[in-house]
């Protein structure tokens, strides 16, 4: 079926009905819902390059990718474009993948930005005064970064969590459990989210005259062995912590085994609380002692992002709104008080 077909079906212009699987913000919700039902049920698919022609948009959102040997693409991405794709493909749009090398991601975005290649493109994983947030800002397409960047002089699009707010109430948890000495196994250093995070934990010891111990914060890539190797560390340490906050549930899982190859308990020796992304395969609750966490759904933000960029291609979203999703804290049998 082609537009022409499609239209008359509908009994609706062509322009409406274009407009329509498009996301222009003039067609009302109900004539949007049922061309796009309708498109759905005959097989419908607008010609790209027709849609290109009649409308000036590619219908494409890009990312790009960084590649190269240090690069470990991990299952936090993978959720984020899972909850992304869910949307997009539910309105008509695509995902491109640019892949670039990790040191100069700048020559890609102008690259894809000059050639027209998509309509509009987020950026992840930012860090702080990140070169590409500032780039991007002045090539002239829309874009949503997830995450945060500090240090930059102007105001920017994002979707972000409240790292800082999450970790500062964990730790704020622990202490008031009674634990004295507290470790952070983190995410990338370099990455916004994890500096969010370690202030929140030193700005929850502070409050009550305490610090993190030197050492007793570890900055790694998100792995199971990186969990395993930071916390075998700290508790061989001849101040092990008596509780650990640590950024993921993937890393949590290290942490378990090591606990577990130590001869200790959790809750009993240590205290564990870990970040949960809501992962559909990993669920905190079915840990061997059900795990505290932080919970905040990575998919559902990679579905919001995508969400924000259709609004800001059809036009109906406009300036530099950021917006910072708060944390749930779900307690369960993983902590306790101090050993004695």
């Amino acid at each position: 079926m082609n537009l022409k077909q499609l239209s008359h079906m509908l009994a609706l212009s062509q322009t409406t009905v274009s407009r329509a699987l498009n996301g222009y913000p003039e067609v009302n919700e109900e004539t949007r819902r049922r061309v796009i039902d309708a498109a759905k049920r005959h097989g419908y698919r607008p010609n790209p390059s027709a849609r290109r022609l009649a409308t000036g948009k590619t219908g494409m959102i890009g990312y790009v990718l960084p590649t190269g040997t240090a690069v470990d693409i991990d299952p936090h991405f993978v959720e984020f474009l899972s909850g992304l794709g869910d949307y997009a493909r539910s309105h008509e749009l695509d995902l491109v993948l640019s892949p670039a090398d990790a040191d100069d991601q700048e020559t890609t975005y102008r690259r894809i930005v000059a050639n027209r290649q998509v309509d509009a493109v987020y950026i992840s994983s930012p860090r702080p005064a990140d070169r590409r947030v500032a780039l991007v800002s002045t090539l002239g397409i829309p874009f949503i970064v997830h995450g945060r960047s500090e240090g930059l002089d102007f105001d920017y699009p994002f979707t972000d969590i409240d790292n800082e707010g999450a970790f500062h109430e964990a730790a704020r948890l622990l202490v008031q459990l009674g634990h004295r000495r507290l470790a952070l196994i983190n995410g990338d250093g370099r990455e916004t989210f994890a500096i969010h995070r370690e202030r929140g934990v030193r700005r929850a010891l502070a409050a009550s005259g305490l610090a993190l111990g030197q050492g007793h914060v570890c900055s790694l890539a998100m792995t199971e062995e990186n969990g395993y190797r930071a916390a075998r560390r700290l508790l061989e340490r001849s101040d092990a912590p008596t509780a650990i906050a640590c950024s993921s549930l993937i890393m949590a899982l290290g942490v378990v085994r090591a606990v577990r190859d130590l001869g200790l308990t959790i809750p009993g020796d240590l205290s564990l609380i870990a970040h949960d992304d809501v992962f559909p395969w990993l669920k905190p609750e079915n840990f061997s002692v059900p795990l505290s966490t932080t919970r905040s759904s990575i998919r559902l933000a990679g579905a919001r992002v995508a969400e924000r960029l259709a609004a800001r291609i059809s036009g109906s979203e406009e300036g530099a709104r950021g917006e910072v999703w708060p944390v749930d804290l779900v307690i369960r049998g993983s902590v306790a008080g101090a050993p004695a």
